[in-house]
C-alpha cells in the first residue's frame, strides 16, 4: 500500500525550474576532483593513461547520476530518476565503446 503512494507522488510531482541550476553547480566538485585525478594520472608511470582517465571519468559521471537518482527519489521526481538511469546507461555504453576500441 505504501509503494502505491510513492508511485502516485512520483507521477504527479512537478519539477522546480531552478533545479537545472542545482544540476549545473553539482558538476563543479566533480570537475575539480577530475582535474586533480588527471594531474595524478599524468604525473605517474601508469600505463595506459587513457584507459585510467576513461574509467575515472565514467566513475565520476556514474556517481553524479546516482546522486541525482537518489535526489529524484527523495523529491518524487520521476523524470530525474529516469534521466539518471539513462545517463548511467549512456556512460557505461560510451566506456564500453572506448574500451573495445582502445
Amino acid at each position: 500500500m505504501e509503494n502505491t503512494g510513492k508511485l502516485n507522488k512520483l507521477l504527479t510531482t512537478s519539477r522546480d525550474p531552478g533545479e537545472i541550476q542545482d544540476w549545473i553547480f553539482s558538476l563543479t566538485p566533480i570537475g575539480v576532483a577530475f582535474v586533480f585525478y588527471m594531474i595524478f594520472i599524468m604525473s605517474t608511470d601508469i600505463e595506459p593513461k587513457g584507459l585510467f582517465i576513461a574509467y575515472g571519468a565514467a566513475a565520476g559521471f556514474i556517481g553524479l547520476e546516482s546522486y541525482w537518482i537518489i535526489r529524484g527519489w527523495r523529491n518524487n521526481h520521476l523524470l530525474t530518476i529516469m534521466l539518471g538511469f539513462i545517463g548511467i546507461a549512456i556512460t557505461a555504453g560510451l566506456l564500453g565503446l572506448y574500451v573495445s576500441i582502445a
